[in-house]
């Protein structure tokens, strides 16, 4: 319990000394942006061209030429767009990309993730954490839905980065670093804290699936999100044994058992989906759970299923795209996610027509409030076509690079460097803790 309140108290110091306000936008060279002759394409996808003001808020306009502004840029040479938001993933997991190759989900976690978890600490977790927000800001994503532990420390992390997170505090009862007693405890101390959160930061509390979680693990976790109206987080219906198990139990398939313990609340994040009934569709929409498409996870562990995005959109659910962890994707580049969620859509329902570039675009930039820009000298986004006609298909299809990542008006990335994280050191030092992390 010290290490708790010891934990507890640096987050405060921390969101204290980082929470984007207005005394520190100045410090932080934040505020107003100009960018002259440019293109931008917002979320209603249509392409503009002329001066534009990027502001603060997230919002744009028009520029007359004369604002006070922090910045003036010439963007001849590139496209603005909204960034990426990465709804389902495990930063610090980083730690574990390239391990177990070649295994199925279950004996993947049971060989080769849960016996090195065992060593985990929060160093690993910072150090994890900053390269997967390192490589999240150099392909253009300024959000996460993130689920592991250590919750403070990866909150710490993410503040340092300069991009957004929803901390889902990891709660399970099989794990062996904190038990669900304590990960409760430990999460409910944050969400009860003054300091609880930041500008960029929220906490929420991440159950990690109901093969892991006993039904009270699961009501406790419930309960804790509506009393605090955070965001509640969890696995569900990734795997047909995950399904055929739950029904064995429980005769229920995953979602009807969530919904039977009042498990569900507006805003619930349910990650893979990809063993759904219809019934179930219709459960996550009445009552305003999120379903997070996470493809590339899904067939690099042979899952066999994959979320149907034509049929939650028929039951009117809320459906949301995640790269899920780089152990199981070995990326968190929302551009390849964004890709392989339209291909996949469209081979398994024999239909080119689903996850056209603009729906696919409104799903991987979801509700983003922050902005990006892209080199438009790529030759990857040639040809442009007949007034940039092609360029939206290109930044889906195609790929390009990121010049700059402008967050709540900070620039935490400007001509291709990131300014809030070395990437050079911080891959060094993961490459020097993994030999560590190994070896515990």
């Amino acid at each position: 319990m010290k290490m708790v309140k010891k934990s507890v108290h640096f987050l405060q110091h921390a969101f204290r000394k980082h929470s984007v306000s207005p005394s520190l936008c100045a410090s932080m060279d934040c505020g107003t942006r100009r960018l002259t002759k440019t293109r931008l394409i917002d979320s209603d996808c249509r392409l503009l061209s002329g001066d534009f003001l990027l502001h603060e808020d997230g919002s744009y306009s028009i520029s007359k030429g004369h604002e006070d502004v922090v910045e003036e840029i010439s963007a001849e040479n590139r496209i603005i767009t909204r960034s990426f938001q990465n709804w389902h993933t495990h930063s610090a997991m980083v730690l574990n990309k390239s391990f177990g190759e070649g295994l199925p989900l279950m004996e993947w976690l049971e060989r080769a993730i849960f016996p090195v978890e065992k060593g985990l600490t929060p160093e690993f977790v910072k150090i994890g954490t900053l390269a997967a927000a390192a490589e999240m800001i150099s392909s253009g994503t300024t959000f996460a839905c993130d689920m592991y532990f250590f919750p403070e420390t990866i909150a710490n992390s993410y503040l340092e980065s300069g991009i957004r997170a929803k901390v889902c505090a990891a709660v399970s009862d099989n794990d062996e670093i904190y038990d669900s007693k304590s990960a409760l405890i430990n999460i409910e101390k944050l969400l009860s804290s003054e300091q609880k959160s930041s500008d960029l930061i929220e906490f929420g509390i991440g159950p990690h699936s109901i093969y892991s979680c006993d039904e009270e693990t699961l009501i406790k976790s419930s309960e804790l999100s509506k009393k605090y109206d955070c965001t509640l987080s969890i696995h569900a219906s990734e795997t047909r044994k995950e399904v055929t198990d739950c029904y064995e139990i429980h005769g229920m398939y995953p979602i009807e058992y969530l919904d039977s313990i009042d498990f569900l609340s507006e805003g619930t994040i349910c990650a893979h989906c990809g063993w759904v009934t219809k019934k179930e569709m219709r459960i996550l929409s009445r009552n305003g759970a999120h379903a997070v498409h996470c493809p590339t996870s899904n067939q690099k562990l042979a899952c066999g299923g994959t979320l149907s995005y034509p049929a939650m959109k028929d039951a009117e659910v809320s459906v949301l795209l995640g790269t899920d962890g780089a152990a199981s994707n070995n990326s968190l580049d929302m551009r390849s996610e964004a890709k392989t969620a339209s291909l996949i859509q469209k081979h398994d329902h024999w239909d080119a027509s689903i996850l056209n570039p603009e729906e696919t675009w409104k799903l991987a930039t979801n509700n983003s409030k922050d902005w990006i820009t892209w080199d438009l000298d790529d030759i990857r986004l040639r040809p442009w076509g007949e007034g940039g006609s092609r360029l939206l298909p290109n930044l889906i299809y195609s790929g390009g690079d990121i010049l700059d990542v402008f967050v709540s008006g900070n620039a935490i990335r400007r001509n291709g460097i990131t300014q809030t994280i070395n990437e050079r050191e911080i891959s060094e030092e993961l490459e020097n803790l993994v030999k560590d992390y190994y070896d515990s």
